[in-house]
């Protein structure tokens, strides 16, 4: 059975609406989801994700990789070792 991967906050279950909500620490803004976690200003990995109080979540921080729900186990080993190999720690 395939679940379709789901993107939500970890805490507070808020749903990302595609908008630009995040600011990396070079000041550009970005939605962090449509690049991974990845400033495409500075190229600067983000490793864990602001729920966005703005956006109507809660505001508290996550890992990024825990925003993304369904994943095989298969999958999050291949993500954790990209991030690994970023030099993101990942557990």
């Amino acid at each position: 059975m395939n679940m379709k991967i789901e993107i939500v906050c970890p805490k507070c279950n808020w749903k990302p609406d595609g908008g630009i909500h995040w600011t990396c620490s070079c000041g550009f803004d970005f939605d962090t989801f449509s690049t991974s976690g990845k400033c495409p200003s500075c190229l600067k990995v983000w490793d864990l994700t602001q729920c966005p109080k703005h956006g109507g979540g809660c505001n508290k921080w996550s890992k990024h990789i825990d925003w993304y729900r369904n994943l095989s186990a298969e999958i999050r080993k291949q993500i954790e070792e990209i991030l690994q190999n970023e030099g993101i720690k990942v557990k």
